[in-house]
């Protein structure tokens, strides 16, 4: 089921709060459209503190589409998040895992292992814009990181641990650019592609990626 609810960011964490649900986790992933680098998804489940009028004004008002957000208030936003009591998991598909089976199932994958590194299992899952393969009940929000608090919550914290992830990479390979486009297939990526050829941080199963390589003579990547 695939739904598209009101504006408020609360609206379906406090009725599912009040129907019961006490563990609500929003789920959402980054890095699906990446050429390079993870496939990185969060489960975020809220601390019903975050309803209170005061936590509101001063806190989680600012929790918003990580998409919308610069990267410094993203930084300070994943933290404040994880020191309001928020109970969150992080998990990862590899570039190597995505070639084999995809990047959909990919984008599950890393949705599911989200979920399920929780520490305490969570009763519903609200996701962005899809649903998973698990039991636990769940409903999936069109444009979910700006409808829904706990995914908004979600996609900061994938985001700004996959961001981490490509400043590091790009020490070990500083002529791709990892720190400054992330992965993504922005004009300077695919020129330091075509001039480099891939490496083993790639994608190989994408098209620019697979094109780089056959282009320097072979399908083999830099170590």
């Amino acid at each position: 089921m695939v739904i598209q609810p009101g504006p408020d960011l609360l609206a379906w964490e406090r009725q599912l709060w009040e129907g019961g649900y006490l563990r609500v986790a929003g789920v959402d992933e980054v890095g699906r459209g990446a050429l390079a680098g993870p496939l990185v998804a969060a489960a975020v489940i809220l601390p019903q503190s975050a309803l209170a009028s005061t936590a509101r004004k001063f806190g989680w008002s600012a929790v918003r589409d990580s998409k919308t957000l610069s990267h410094s208030r993203r930084s300070f936003l994943a933290k404040w998040i994880l020191d309001q009591g928020t109970m969150a998991s992080i998990a990862e598909v590899s570039c190597a895992e995505l070639d084999t089976i995809g990047v959909a199932a990919a984008n599950r994958l890393a949705m599911e292992r989200a979920v399920l590194g929780l520490m305490e299992d969570a009763d519903m899952l609200l996701i962005d814009a899809m649903t998973i393969d698990l039991d636990t009940p769940q409903i999936g929000i069109i444009d979910g990181d700006a409808q829904s608090l706990s995914i908004a919550a979600a996609s900061i914290i994938a985001k700004v641990h996959r961001d981490e992830l490509m400043v590091d990479l790009d020490q070990v390979y500083p002529a791709y650019g990892f720190a400054r486009h992330k992965g993504y297939g922005v004009p300077a990526h695919l020129a330091a592609l075509a001039n480099h050829g891939p490496c083993t941080h790639h994608r190989h199963s994408l098209g620019p990626v697979r094109l780089a390589a056959m282009t320097h003579g072979n399908d083999q990547a830099i170590n």
